[in-house]
């Protein structure tokens, strides 16, 4: 087993959905050497269907197993009886676990397996921009509800599902005396911390020990951004968008998120005349391996946050776009403005673009 198996304990479990909140229970991992006589880590990935996801999270799957890490492949959505097997087949471990390290708080999927566990320590890992909206809704006590739908009426869904995520919300806060341990690993900013919960900075310690230095090329990267997908930006607005950062700094490349459309992406390579690229791992690693062009750009998301911390040292400069208010779709929650703004605003080391420049 590896000597970064991490401080896991024997009964240690992670929830995993997406490629990169794989790529932060590494990070963790790595942060928390084993003590004395600890077990390996037990990595649990709640595979979706996505294909593209799918993809990267097998690849960084991969990475964990080098890393000594055991991984458990759940097909937790194959189908209408996936959720029974997969809940069924994880319960006991769930009760025997000590520490529960989960990566999307808002994921009905782990909700629902919290509500299973007895573990005394929960550790929250970044699922993006969103853990910034995680710890202030459980500062301010309020029912958790992913930022670009926040303002919204709940729907039947949402009300059906309601006592299960009410119970996940008090099992993700902590309680006097040790009973329950509440803990967050980020590389976001986190000015409002709730009472009683530990907060450790994610400075992507693992990542650029693992991969790099990269070469550096002479032009700009563009990182896509899956905002038209969500329904938060417009589509035309945003190819208008892409087209002037293109334009304006010299990018030749656009990096696209996993939850881009075909047609949309095909749709910028046309107008844009821009080479897309489906990474096949996190955009960290991507950049960190290389090339990477001198310059990154890239719309209001996690990268602003995190490429600063992976590219530390290697001078290139990550500048990020603001999104103009009239980008914003008509459906776009009363919380994405605001939440788009502090994404930008509250990221270090990167150069701000105005999107007027660009429109």
């Amino acid at each position: 087993m590896s000597t970064r198996a991490g401080d896991a304990g024997p009964r240690t479990l992670a929830f995993v959905e997406s490629p990169v909140q794989l790529l932060n229970v590494l990070e963790w991992a790595h942060a928390h050497p084993p003590a004395s006589g600890a077990g390996q880590l037990t990595l649990v990935v709640l595979s979706p269907v996505d294909p593209m996801t799918r993809g990267q999270l097998r690849r960084m799957a991969g990475l964990a197993r080098q890393e000594g890490h055991e991984v458990r492949w759940e097909e937790a959505r194959g189908g209408a009886t996936a959720p029974f097997r997969t809940v069924g087949g994880l319960t006991g471990p769930l009760r025997r676990a000590d520490r529960v390290v989960i990566g999307d708080p808002f994921s009905r999927y782990v909700q629902l397996l919290l509500t299973l566990t007895r573990a005394a320590e929960l550790v929250v890992v970044d699922d993006g921009t969103a853990t910034m909206e995680f710890v202030g809704q459980l500062a301010r006590a309020e029912r958790l509800v992913r930022w670009h739908r926040k303002g919204g009426r709940p729907g039947p869904r949402d009300l059906l599902f309601a006592p299960v995520s009410a119970s996940a919300r008090r099992r993700l806060t902590p309680v006097e005396g040790g009973e329950r341990r509440v803990a967050v690993f980020s590389a976001m900013p986190i000015p409002d911390v709730p009472d009683g919960v530990t907060v450790t900075a994610n400075d992507f310690a693992w990542t650029r020990a693992r991969f790099g230095p990269p070469r550096i090329t002479r032009g700009a990267d563009l990182v896509g951004t899956s905002l038209v997908e969500t329904g938060v930006v417009d589509g035309d607005r945003y190819v208008d968008a892409v087209r002037g950062l293109a334009k304006a700094h010299g990018a030749t490349r656009y990096f696209a998120h996993r939850r881009e459309s075909s047609e949309k992406l095909h749709r910028l390579a046309v107008e844009t005349g821009l080479q897309i690229v489906r990474p096949d791992l996190p955009l960290e690693l991507i950049a960190r391996r290389g090339p990477v062009g001198r310059t990154v750009l890239s719309f209001p998301s996690t990268v602003v946050h995190t490429l600063p911390l992976a590219l530390a040292g290697t001078g290139v400069r990550v500048a990020v776009c603001d999104v103009d208010p009239e980008w914003l779709t008509r459906h776009a929650s009363p919380r994405a403005r605001g939440f788009l703004s502090g994404v930008t605003g509250s990221a270090r080391d990167v150069h701000r673009l105005s999107a007027l420049a660009v429109g």
